[in-house]
């Protein structure tokens, strides 16, 4: 566990944040499986499959890597007998957690040393994309045979695992996709999505068991100064995994933070990519999504702790002292005045 600052974390070390949460890092491959030919109507073999891909791991890199049954997942899609030829027979996932390593070649005699210090997370950093990329080019078009049936596996690193490609993005659109909305100074971004967490984590405990506003914003102000934050049941990520994990709507939740300064998003954002989320006491990994939110969800709009404090002081000051003064300006315009000027007039 790092007690360095988070800002120059190396993605191979964790960070602790409240709740009894932290974020351990991984490297999580991607991969669709398709059938050499195309008229195989034949369901793969999904316990094969995982010993063959266990054992390439462990095999055939140039450090052997041991993942758990647990940290890879395949699941099967559709009817095959009614597939297309060019469609794929299953997806899955592959978690590698262990990525000590990355670790063994890099010199921390100096680690006191700022300048050291700084030069070490940057040759981390390198050797971990390096490896990541690597282990792409290895797996990606490999195949497999099971029991006579030959597979082949696409592989990739998923989007909310690609910092980099997040970066590019987000410095695309604000240079040529943000349609008008920049009128002066430079646009960057400053909120975060996240999909897929387990909304109990992030509740009361003995009082509910639905996401508090109260504590994510313990949990994700240690990544910095937030402006502003929302909180709620991840349904349509249920109802989207449905079909293919088994995923209950509810269970999950989705949560967008909106940082006061682009230098905390950015921080946040490296720093949750390429991580899981493990609870104290748990032995359940949240492999979450995360991106960065160019829909504007939160822009300009208040914090729904902001405003539920706001309105909850209106209230009580307003209930008290509205119905007074509505009953005097009934008082002084009753429809029995109004007639009385109207003859008198």
């Amino acid at each position: 566990m790092s007690n360095r600052p988070f800002d120059s974390l190396p993605p191979t070390e964790s960070l602790e944040l409240e709740n009894g949460l932290t974020l351990v890092p991984r490297v999580k491959l991607n991969f669709t499986i398709y059938p050499t030919n195309p008229t195989v109507t034949k369901p793969v073999d999904e316990w094969k499959l995982k010993l063959a891909l266990i054992d390439f791991l462990q095999t055939s890199l140039s450090s052997p890597i041991t993942v758990p049954e647990d940290d890879l997942e395949i699941r099967r899609l559709g009817d095959l007998k009614k597939r297309k030829r060019e469609d794929p027979v299953a997806q899955g996932s592959i978690c590698i957690r262990d990525l000590r390593f990355l670790n063994r070649t890099t010199n921390r005699s100096n680690v006191d040393e700022e300048g050291k210090e700084e030069e070490d997370v940057k040759v981390l950093e390198k050797k971990y994309m390096d490896w990541r990329k690597y282990i792409v080019e290895k797996m990606d078009g490999m195949e497999l045979n099971l029991e006579g049936v030959k597979y082949r596996l696409n592989v990739a690193v998923p989007a909310s695992d690609d910092f980099e490609g997040m970066k590019k993005a987000w410095e695309e659109f604000y240079a040529f996709g943000n349609r008008g909305h920049s009128r002066s100074g430079r646009q960057e971004p400053d909120t975060i999505v996240l999909r897929g967490l387990p909304s109990r984590w992030f509740a009361e405990p003995l009082v509910s068991s639905k996401p508090s506003m109260l504590v994510t914003h313990s949990i994700f102000s240690r990544l910095g100064n937030i402006r502003n934050l929302n909180v709620a049941e991840d349904n349509d990520l249920g109802k989207e995994a449905e079909e293919i994990v088994n995923i209950v709507s509810g269970l999950s939740c989705k949560i967008v933070v909106q940082f006061e300064k682009f230098k905390d998003f950015y921080n946040a954002l490296k720093v949750l990519s390429g991580r899981s989320l493990q609870k104290q006491g748990s032995r359940l990994k949240a492999d979450y999504e995360v991106n960065w939110d160019k829909d504007r969800m939160l822009q300009n709009s208040r914090s729904h702790t902001q405003e539920t404090s706001r309105m909850s002081k209106m209230a009580a000051g307003n209930y008290r002292s509205e119905a007074p003064r509505r009953q005097q300006q009934i008082s002084r315009s009753s429809p029995d005045d109004a007639r009385r000027k109207r003859f008198k007039d």
